[in-house]
């Protein structure tokens, strides 16, 4: 009984650490102490362990605030009361965070709010690359060198709140609220700072790019308008850097898939390897090269473009015309059946029926053709959400 009463005691100081931690976005004093612009982490196991608990402490909060332009950073915290029991100590929250933190954050909060009306006026350091208007709003990208010491503290602002960021990538209202409750300016900002870190060495370059690339625009995928000229904005930074022989992503999301795809149809549109004859004349080394010579475009991304603009110029009330397209992208979603079918027979040569049985996972030629019609369906409906956007641009 008289445990039972201890474990129930010591339970008020333990806290779930994905409830206990709140993230803002601010840009004004009203915004620190506007409780609906709070949210929190899917996960922070990475801070707290892989239980997500954090102990000693009555009704906690954890606060990081940033400045939504230039990410100033707040930490802090309050609770109700620590445990104050002989030979159990809390959980040392603060230090916990500060260690993973950048130098430069603020622990004061009125400090913090003090400095927010200043902040407000940020403006990036470096090249300009693109302007533009929207929604009464005006929007710039910049390109600057990392030696600036001031772009260098704000990449690392930005690389722990990627991190941080990336916590939320599983989805969820947390990572709606981060997108709505950011800049798409800030991320711009950071983003070319990091590009332009290694101008002499291309691949560790682009790899840098598309990592951090593909983490922001996670964040921001619904203010699809933005990221888009962001986007097209980096592809322009290397489609004319002549030690840049293509654009391609290692693993992309699907979010990231859904509006590359966008951009990169978006601008073969206007190629004349990809006319509608030729569209329809099927897929050809004309349209690889182009695509690749004019844009920077990989043969792979280069087909998937290929099959979004076919379906785009296709009579879908046309029965043959249809059925020719669904064949033609339906024989490339094979091609891995058909490896995997080959290296089949040569396993059958080598092992006895019960070895192949147990070994590998077999499918019936029906559950393949199932398969296939899945894969082709969701494809298609991938497309056509592209070819609407194409259309509504």
């Amino acid at each position: 009984m008289e445990a039972s009463m201890a474990d129930q005691a010591l339970t008020r100081y333990k806290c779930d650490s994905n409830t206990a931690v709140r993230f803002k976005l601010v840009q004004c004093e009203n915004d620190v102490f506007d409780k609906g612009k709070e949210f929190h982490p899917t996960f922070s196991h990475q801070y707290f362990g892989d239980n997500e608990t954090i102990f000693g402490y009555s009704d906690l909060e954890v606060q990081l605030y940033y400045h939504a332009g230039s990410l100033l950073t707040y930490i802090g915290m309050k609770h109700d009361g620590q445990i104050n029991s002989k030979g159990l100590e809390p959980d040392p929250v603060m230090n916990i965070i500060a260690d993973r933190y950048p130098a430069g954050f603020l622990t004061n909060l009125d400090e913090f709010i003090a400095k927010l009306p200043g902040e407000g006026k940020f403006r990036p350091m470096g090249e300009l690359l693109h302007s533009y208007k929207q929604n009464n709003a005006e929007y710039e990208m910049y390109k600057g060198e990392i030696t600036c010491s001031s772009i260098t503290s704000g990449s690392q602002r930005i690389d722990e709140a990627a991190r941080e960021g990336s916590n939320l990538l599983s989805g969820g209202a947390g990572m709606a609220q981060w997108r709505e409750h950011s800049l798409p300016t800030t991320v711009a900002q950071v983003l070319f700072s990091d590009l332009a870190s290694h101008a002499d060495v291309t691949t560790p370059r682009l790899r840098g790019y598309h990592e951090k690339l593909q983490t922001f625009l996670l964040w921001f995928i619904d203010a699809s308008s933005y990221i888009a000229q962001m986007l097209q904005t980096v592809d322009k930074l290397y489609i004319k850097d002549p030690q840049v022989l293509d654009i391609t992503v290692e693993d992309p999301s699907y979010d990231f898939l859904r509006l590359r795809d966008y951009v990169d149809a978006l601008a073969c549109i206007n190629l004349s390897a990809f006319s509608q004859e030729n569209l329809l004349n099927g897929f050809s080394g004309e349209m690889v090269k182009e695509a690749q010579e004019k844009l920077k475009i990989n043969k792979i991304q280069c087909r998937r473009v290929y099959e979004i603009l076919r379906l785009r110029v296709t009579d879908l009330s046309n029965a043959e015309d249809y059925k020719s397209y669904r064949l033609e992208v339906k024989k490339r979603l094979n091609v891995p059946f058909q490896k995997e079918k080959a290296d089949m027979e040569k396993l059958k040569l080598i092992l006895k029926p019960e070895e192949l049985s147990a070994t590998v996972n077999m499918q019936t030629p029906q559950e393949r053709m199932q398969h296939l019609e899945q894969l082709y369906q969701e494809l298609e409906s991938h497309y056509r959400k592209t070819i609407e956007r194409i259309a509504a641009s």
